[in-house]
């Protein structure tokens, strides 16, 4: 069974290399959307694949870092990423280039490492990332599986590239998220008393 959340966020960008003039030479920004689909084989003892309530934790916090900031690719000219780190509080570097493509790409590394160091308390059973949607316009989305998250003829996305602004870090509800993440820690779920029991419980 498949579940998704969206989420969304404002963020500006230059797509280098692209085909269309203005994306490529002008700072420009979207409403993004982003759905992040979750998928199991059985349900945990609320009935679920799992809450959407836990979503709105460190998954909101890590979509959430992108709003109201600006992107960039971290091989862009030095002056650029100078200027946007000068006059943004609110910046990221990205090992890629801020495509819808590749937004979808760094949300499934970032979400999927997230989701693997999660210890979930309430009978989930092999939940896991099954794909992320990064809808740039209305009308263009990107759709990212598994095998492209981490296919390197795509371009290598590694946590410890993924550069967040102080600023970023500041605002989220554990300034120590990301420094968490790349350490390979434990996020544990809150625990759950059951009120209603089923014989799957005996």
């Amino acid at each position: 069974m498949l579940i998704r959340k969206k989420f969304g966020f404002e963020s500006a960008h230059i797509v280098r290399n692209c085909s269309s003039d203005r994306c490529r030479r002008s700072i420009h920004g979207h409403s993004y959307k982003v759905e992040v689909l979750l998928e199991a084989h059985a349900l945990d003892h609320g009935q679920m694949v799992y809450d959407f309530g836990l979503m709105k934790g460190s998954i909101r916090d890590l979509v959430d870092a992108f709003d109201h900031a600006v992107t960039y690719w971290d091989r862009d000219e030095a002056d650029y990423i100078a200027l946007c780190q000068r006059f943004s509080a609110r910046w990221i570097a990205m090992p890629v280039s801020p495509s819808a493509e590749q937004f979808s790409r760094v949300f499934f590394v970032m979400i999927d490492a997230l989701l693997q160091q999660t210890v979930m308390v309430n009978g989930e059973a092999d939940v896991k990332l099954h794909s992320i949607i990064a809808h740039e316009t209305e009308t263009g989305y990107a759709q990212c599986f598994r095998e492209d998250a981490y296919n390197p003829r795509m371009g290598t996305i590694r946590l410890q590239d993924i550069v967040f602004s102080d600023q970023v870090k500041a605002e989220w509800h554990d300034p120590q998220l990301y420094d968490k993440l790349l350490a390979g820690g434990q996020f544990v779920n809150p625990a759950v008393t059951l009120q209603v029991h089923t014989h799957d419980d005996d």
